[in-house]
C-alpha cells in the first residue's frame, strides 16, 4: 500500500470514528436529558424556610450541623446541579484510577438524582456512565462511546436500595435535604453520630452520619454491591467528605471519596472535587 493510499485510509477511519463518537454522544445526551427531565418534573419547587423550633427534636449533632450548614433564612433547597472532576477505579485494588468529569442533578422531594459521567478509560476512549434514582427506580448504565452497553443491569430491589443509599449519603450537598420535612427520620447514637432513615416507594434505607466540628465528615452504611456474576451482596460502604466551603449561602463539602469495606481491606473506588454547584430555588 502506498503512502498516499495509507493516508487516505487513515483519514476515512478517523472520520468514521469521529462520526460514531458524535452519534454516540448525541444519543447519550438525549437519553440522559430525558431522565433529568423526569427527575425535575416531579420535584417540589416551592420555597419554605425551616422554623427554628423544627430542630428541637433532632439529635444534638444533627441540630448543630444544620444550624451551621444552612443559610440564615434556612430556606429549603429543592434541587441542585453539581459539576465534579475526579478519578474512578473500574475493578479491584490493582486497577488504575481513571479521570472523569460529571454532572450531578439532585432533587429532594421526591428523592432522586442523575449522575452523568464521562470516564476516560484510555486516551480518546470514553465510557459514559449514568447512575440514577428516579421515580423510585435505581439505574446504572455504562456505554462505550455512548453506543455499546458495557453495563446495564435490570431493575431490582437491590439496585433501588443501593441508589437510594447514595442519595441519602450525598444529601450533604443539599443540607436542607436532611432537615425536618425533607423525608428523613433521625435516631440518636451519641454526641458525634446519628442514624438517618429514608423510606420511598417501599424502599427503606439507613446510614450513620458522623460529625466533627458541626460538619459531616463520614457516612457509613450497608449497601448492596454488584458482584461480577450479577448478584448483589450487602457490603459495608463509607463516604468521606471534607474541604467545606460556603456556596450559595449554604456550607457544603467540596471534596469527597467513597470505598467498599471488604474483608481484605478497604477498596476506594471514587474520589472527586466539586468544581461548581447551583442550588434551586436560589438561596439569595
Amino acid at each position: 500500500m502506498g503512502l498516499r493510499t495509507l493516508l487516505k485510509s487513515t483519514g476515512v477511519l478517523a472520520v468514521g470514528a469521529a462520526a460514531v463518537g458524535l452519534a454516540g454522544r448525541l444519543r447519550h445526551e438525549r437519553a440522559t436529558a430525558a431522565l433529568v427531565a423526569d427527575l425535575l418534573a416531579d420535584a417540589d419547587r416551592s420555597r419554605r424556610a425551616v422554623a427554628p423550633e423544627e430542630f428541637a427534636g433532632l439529635p444534638d449533632p444533627v441540630r448543630r450541623y444544620l444550624d451551621h450548614a444552612l443559610a440564615d433564612d434556612r430556606s429549603h433547597v429543592r434541587t441542585a446541579r453539581l459539576r465534579q472532576r475526579g478519578e474512578f477505579r473500574l475493578g479491584g485494588a490493582e486497577s488504575a484510577w481513571k479521570p472523569f468529569a460529571a454532572t450531578h442533578h439532585v432533587a429532594v422531594r421526591p428523592p432522586g438524582f442523575v449522575w452523568d459521567a464521562a470516564i476516560e478509560v484510555a486516551p480518546l476512549v470514553p465510557v459514559r456512565v449514568v447512575d440514577s434514582y428516579v421515580g423510585g427506580t435505581g439505574g446504572l448504565r455504562a456505554t462505550l462511546f455512548g453506543l455499546v452497553a458495557v453495563a446495564d443491569p435490570a431493575p431490582t430491589p437491590e439496585l433501588d436500595e443501593g441508589e437510594l443509599v447514595r442519595y441519602l449519603a450525598e444529601a450533604v450537598w443539599l443540607p436542607s435535604a436532611l432537615a425536618p420535612g425533607a423525608g428523613v427520620a433521625w435516631d440518636p447514637i451519641d454526641d458525634r453520630s446519628a442514624r438517618a432513615t429514608v423510606d420511598h416507594r417501599g424502599t427503606t434505607v439507613s446510614a450513620v452520619f458522623h460529625f466533627e466540628d458541626d460538619r459531616i465528615v463520614r457516612v457509613t452504611a450497608d449497601r448492596p454491591r454488584r458482584l461480577p456474576d450479577g448478584r448483589f451482596e450487602s457490603t459495608p460502604w463509607t463516604g468521606s467528605f471534607g474541604r467545606y466551603r460556603e456556596r450559595n449561602g449554604v456550607t457544603v463539602p467540596t471534596e469527597a471519596s467513597v470505598a467498599w469495606r471488604l474483608p481484605a481491606g478497604d477498596l476506594p473506588y471514587w474520589r472527586a472535587r466539586v468544581t461548581g454547584i447551583d442550588h434551586r430555588p436560589p438561596i439569595r
